[in-house]
């Protein structure tokens, strides 16, 4: 037996109350260390969270050759250049976001070896969307598949502008495609180009480093070629992910939580959700409470990307739906494997059916690569109010893992949860924020 497993333990049913902050937005950080490689200069990013991925993907770059300087949470990036165009598989097989190195990697050396990537195993995420574009920029791409690499590269005359229409919404692809754009002679039109929040605070810190990008219209990104970049410093915005998380989390344990330093921007939808369900908020004093004011009413959510109802956070929403009084529906349209949670939360009480629905386009529906060989449902209906147990647990990828945590905050008796590695993916001193809220938690091995 390994005694060296850690596991969360969590004695459930007790009121959140108090004020938390929430880190800087994940999506942003992994992305800004792909940026800052981009330039030889300095690159500065402040309010960055201390959170496994993003440890790796520092480490990715000083292996490249790059120096990584980390004080509390700011980071100073410098690549002078790249001594590497290989990215360790070791590494990879563990971020998805380290095939983004592809960007800077053939902008400034010309070639990138980078492996097949990994993270959370959610649905196939394919990256035929990012392939295709770079193709329109004059890359050749070769996948070996003995040894699991890509082989990309370009001629002398480097990346070229192109225009290019993903065919479906592609947040990775988006921003990938807008990194390597930046330096490519000429202009680049991405059509239908996602609009996250996110993006377009990469847009913001590529255009303090000299970049030229500019959002035309809301899905349609143009960005002029320059010929080189220069350092710069940026400050990450609050992480969308976190405001939700600690947001259910005092709502379904019946408590009150002042969010400090944020505002509506990126969770309006959230927020409509609240109001349907008649859960409570309020902003004031530059940050929102969000607190319990009655009983839930059922509801009906369709995941889909921005403007819509996020996908990262379904989960959550789906076990605060446990306690609201009737039937609600949960449509998933982004990722086709996004339901991973449901078996650890009927061990818990829950009561929940996966389906799918009736479906008239599902081409048009899903933003994701219909495979109909009925290996995954798309829909699942909650069945409420419920009162949830204590279990034992298994977390299945990061926002499952925020999911298991909430069920357990509200639960009555200890819950056990494995499976912590995913959570510390996207989650910075989980334990002792919602401890400082009055929570029962604990980490042991």
């Amino acid at each position: 037996m390994n005694t060296d497993v850690e596991k969360l333990v969590i004695r459930g049913n007790k009121k959140l109350r108090g004020e938390v902050s929430v880190s800087g937005s994940k999506n942003v950080a992994l992305k800004a260390l792909v940026a800052a490689c981009l330039t030889a200069e300095e690159v500065y990013i402040e309010n960055v969270p201390l959170i496994t991925d993003f440890m790796i993907m520092s480490e990715i770059i000083n292996e490249l050759g790059g120096k990584v300087v980390l004080k509390d949470h700011s980071i100073s990036i410098k690549v002078n250049e790249f001594e590497k165009e290989k990215i360790q598989l070791d590494k990879a097989v563990e971020i998805r976001t380290s095939f983004m190195f592809l960007a800077p990697l053939l902008a400034r050396k010309g070639k990138a070896i980078i492996p097949n990537p990994g993270g959370c195993r959610i649905g196939a995420r394919p990256i035929d969307r990012i392939i295709e574009g770079l193709v329109k920029m004059g890359v050749t791409v070769d996948y070996n598949s003995e040894d699991g690499y890509f082989h990309a590269g370009v001629d002398e005359k480097g990346l070229k502008g192109t225009t290019y229409t993903f065919p479906k919404s592609s947040h990775t692809g988006t921003e990938t495609m807008i990194m390597a754009a930046v330096l490519a002679k000429g202009k680049t039109i991405l059509n239908n180009a996602a609009q996250e929040p996110e993006i377009d605070e990469l847009i913001s810190l590529l255009n303090s480093m000299g970049a030229k990008v500019k959002r035309i219209e809301p899905r349609k990104i143009q960005i002029l070629g320059v010929e080189k970049l220069h350092g710069a410093s940026f400050k990450i915005r609050p992480d969308r992910n976190e405001i939700v998380t600690f947001a259910t989390a005092a709502i379904i344990t019946g408590g009150d939580v002042f969010i400090k330093n944020i505002n509506k921007t990126g969770i309006s939808e959230f927020l409509n959700k609240l109001d349907e369900a008649g859960a409570g908020y309020e902003e004031k004093n530059g940050g929102i409470r969000f607190f319990y004011k009655g009983s839930l009413k059922p509801t009906e959510v369709e995941t889909s990307f921005y403007p819509g109802f996020m996908t990262d956070w379904q989960g959550p929403w789906a076990v605060l739906m446990t306690t609201a009084n009737g039937i609600s529906t949960i449509h998933e349209t982004v990722y086709e494997n996004r339901f991973t949670y449901v078996s650890e939360l009927e061990k818990m009480g829950s009561k929940m059916e996966l389906f799918n629905p009736i479906v008239k386009n599902p081409e048009v529906v899903y933003n994701f690569n219909i495979i109909d060989d009925g290996n995954y449902c798309h829909a699942a209906k909650i069945y409420g109010p419920v009162k949830l147990h204590n279990g034992v647990v298994l977390v299945s990828d990061l926002r499952a893992g925020a999911t298991l945590v909430l069920a357990a905050l509200a639960a009555k008796g200890t819950t056990i949860i494995f499976g912590l590695e995913h959570l510390d993916r996207g989650y910075e001193q989980f334990c002792q924020r919602l401890r400082s809220l009055g929570a029962d938690i604990s980490r042991v091995k």
